[in-house]
């Protein structure tokens, strides 16, 4: 049935509801929109919806399988994380520690070697004067030092 058709019967429909009808106008007015109904549902292919409907479920059935699955992974991921999260915390605190103990002994030897170097004048080479030891950086992600580099003592002449 072509769309035209269906509007022009809607208006006819229309049009004797407007108006005062009888019984059998009513009857008529029925008839034809049953008629309107019909040839609509003509108009759509019931195996297509059908088939729609199953490829929607289908589809509805992959999309709670996959949140299942990430639900999953979502869990064991906070599982995992809960698990190693304290031992990170120790060994981060064991590194600061064990950076720090590094700083003083290196700082600790780099006054030996000035005392040495002021004592005896000819133990070190010209050449090691050269050398300048920056100490232990440590650099966070945006680059900005964890400690700042301790300076080479410098020997005076």
């Amino acid at each position: 049935m072509d769309l035209g058709l269906a509007n022009s019967r809607a208006v006819i429909i229309w049009w004797f509801l407007s108006s005062e009808m009888g019984e059998s106008e009513k009857d008529a007015i029925q008839a034809a929109s049953n008629e309107i109904s019909n040839e609509m549902k003509s108009l759509v292919n019931k195996e297509a919806i059908e088939k729609l409907k199953q490829t929607q479920h289908l589809i509805l059935g992959r999309l709670q399988d996959s949140n299942a699955v990430l639900s999953h992974f979502n869990e064991h991921s906070e599982d995992c994380f809960t698990d190693v999260i304290a031992d990170f915390t120790k060994n981060t605190r064991i590194l600061k520690t064990m950076k720090t103990d590094l700083d003083h002994i290196f700082l600790k030897l780099r006054s030996m070697k000035a005392k040495v170097a002021a004592t005896y004048p000819d133990a070190f080479p010209n050449e090691s004067s050269e050398v300048i030891d920056t100490g232990l950086t440590l650099q966070k992600n945006g680059g900005e030092h964890l400690t700042k580099p301790v300076s080479n003592l410098s020997r005076e002449k």
